[in-house]
């Protein structure tokens, strides 16, 4: 029997694994239960997933929500073992270290024989479990999310099988994110991959993605005539209201999220070191940041405190930002156009002040001009980014950050507009 509330969730990232990655259909399978549907999500066994950070603080969001773990081979993760080396390190977050034969040969393996990416070996796996529900549940909608885009090919698969209703959530680009270049990927590999995109593109009932502009653009190239909808990471506002803002009496500047050699943080923490001449200033960062990264700021800011927190759970991240006179965002190198993380709405919504170091010319410049006290500076204006933060120390604890009509941001709020786009399918 078909059952036109039932939607069927297929995503790699799920809780415990932690970072902002997961939150996008946490969130959106929560709401939408609130809204009358009936979500079932597979996902991967967390002992056997190779999740870079784990957050069981999110389990709490999704104890109402039927979950279905499964099986997988992690073909990169056994690669490494074999070698000797942590699994997580030769799966890259943001960047692809090239450092050393064996970094070298893991990203050309890696670039080349794990098309789309390397969790490829969840499709059988999460597979045979979909046509199980499907077939048991009457289920006609399905969503697939990636990365890893190979999450999408299970979808395609099903769509063939089945002819049912099929969404694919594109979080990040495909074929041309950022760090593929760095993979010593042949010319067949680069066609392989864009030959599984175009096939995604063309056949999905329709895309969904974070942020339209650029991104949109380019998909259209290859599926000039799918259905793009745009439906943007957003931010808790149970959560973010539940968390009372603090402030230290000196100038607090918070970071939070991964940080790696591929932003831009080098001239922000000049600048900082320069004005902590003068007063007090504490950096408190908060995330995935490898002790490369930490020396390289003691270094370049010796001047100021630093406070490194590790990782946080998605609540105390929260009530960090909010303890915050400054919040700093950094774009990743070549990802201007077509990424907005969710930490960036979060930082709008906390009211804090937010200074972004990447193109102002940006989707995520843009949507920061729209807030009272937020801006994107170039990396090489270092005179602006000066500015800005002398500013922020004056107005500390008179002004906030305000962006008009936040509530619209909320997962809530877009949880509503992707039911609606739902029920019309």
């Amino acid at each position: 029997m078909k059952n036109s509330k039932k939607v069927l969730i297929l995503t790699y990232y799920w809780p415990p694994s932690g970072g902002s990655g997961v939150q996008r259909w946490m969130y959106f399978a929560k709401h939408l239960k609130s809204l009358g549907w009936e979500p079932i999500v597979i996902t991967v066994d967390e002992k056997q997933a190779s999740y870079p950070v784990l957050d069981f603080g999110l389990m709490q969001e999704t104890k109402d929500i039927k979950v279905v773990r499964t099986d997988t081979k992690e073909p990169l993760k056994i690669y490494a073992q074999l070698l000797g080396v942590s699994s997580k390190k030769s799966i890259p977050q943001g960047q692809v270290n090239r450092e050393g034969w064996f970094s070298k040969t893991a990203a050309f393996i890696r670039g080349n024989f794990f098309i789309p990416d390397a969790r490829k070996g969840w499709i059988p796996y999460a597979l045979t479990e979909a046509k199980k529900y499907i077939r048991k549940e009457g289920i006609q909608k399905i969503i697939t999310t990636g990365p890893p885009h190979s999450t999408h090919l299970v979808g395609l698969r099903l769509k063939a099988l089945f002819g049912l209703q099929w969404w694919a959530d594109f979080r990040d680009p495909w074929s041309d994110i950022f760090y593929n270049k760095d993979f010593y990927r042949t010319s067949w590999a680069k066609k392989k991959d864009i030959r599984w995109e175009q096939k995604v593109l063309q056949n999905a009932d329709g895309i969904l993605t974070t942020v339209g502009g650029s991104l949109v653009q380019k998909f259209k190239i290859n599926a000039p005539d799918q259905k793009f909808y745009v439906l943007p990471n957003g931010y808790d506002e149970a959560l973010m209201s539940s968390i009372p803002k603090t402030k230290l009496n000196i100038f607090h500047v918070v970071y939070t999220g991964l940080l790696t050699d591929n932003q831009d943080y080098i001239p922000v923490m000049k600048a900082l070191n320069d004005i902590a001449e003068h007063r007090t200033i504490r950096l408190s960062l908060a995330g995935n940041i490898s002790d490369h990264i930490l020396e390289n700021i003691r270094k370049t800011a010796p001047k100021m405190e630093l406070d490194y927190k590790g990782y946080l759970t998605h609540k105390e991240a929260i009530a960090l930002m909010k303890s915050g006179d400054l919040l700093l965002n950094f774009i990743f190198r070549g990802a201007d156009q077509d990424m907005i993380s969710g930490k960036l709405l979060e930082y709008l919504a906390s009211e804090v002040p937010v200074l972004s170091i990447g193109n102002p010319q940006s989707e995520a410049g843009k949507l920061l001009n729209l807030a009272s006290f937020a801006q994107m500076i170039d990396a090489k204006d270092n005179h602006a980014q000066k500015s800005f933060i002398q500013e922020a120390i004056q107005q500390k604890g008179k002004d906030r950050n305000t962006m008009p009509d936040i509530q619209k941001w909320s997962r809530e709020n877009i949880a509503v507009t992707l039911s609606n786009l739902l029920d019309k399918g």
